[in-house]
């Protein structure tokens, strides 16, 4: 068994993982409640999309070749509200996971130890990916929350429901993680 291998494969399923409730989220708001800001300093659904989008690109792109923060990155502009358009959010929400994934999937075990940057601290992949996959899980998790405030009862959830756990069944999801 190549555990770098093993290790690979296992990130890409986690983090396919989190896209997917990100996916459940976007599937069950409307646009007001995409869109919706709780204050003014507050973060909408909309809002933390874009600032994925913006984090993957720069973390994605040449991921094994520069710096995990590009100097074109406009990471402040991230957190103001996009216009008012759900296709242009799905849009974002995609080309991010894409890079991610791609970037991920193209990754060989030889590359696990490697050595990255991210705003010039050095990292081997492996932590890089780590380092990314909890900040993509938390950002998530804050979507799962403000989806699930606004549409109360009618939040179908995205983990196992209340009540029911002795009934759930792992599933195997893709790269054989269950979950």
């Amino acid at each position: 068994m190549n555990t770098a291998a093993e290790f690979l494969k296992g990130c890409v399923a986690r983090m396919q993982a989190v896209k997917a409730q990100g996916d459940g989220v976007l599937a069950q708001v409307n646009d007001e409640q995409l869109f919706h800001l709780t204050d003014t300093e507050a973060n909408s659904i909309a809002i933390i999309v874009r600032h994925l989008h913006g984090n993957m690109l720069s973390r994605w792109t040449d991921f094994l070749t520069s710096d995990g923060d590009k100097p074109n990155r406009q990471r402040d502009r991230e957190f103001e509200q996009p216009s008012r358009d759900r296709a242009s959010v799905q849009r974002l929400w995609d080309a991010g996971w894409t890079c991610t994934l791609d970037a991920l999937r193209a990754l060989q075990p030889g590359d696990v130890l490697r050595e990255v940057r991210i705003r010039g601290e050095p990292l081997t992949v492996m932590d890089a990916i780590m380092r990314q996959l909890a900040h993509y899980s938390y950002h998530v998790g804050q979507m799962v929350t403000l989806a699930r405030e606004q549409l109360g009862p009618r939040w179908k959830t995205l983990s196992i429901a209340r009540g029911q756990s002795k009934a759930y069944k792992p599933q195997v999801r893709a790269g054989g993680i269950k979950e």
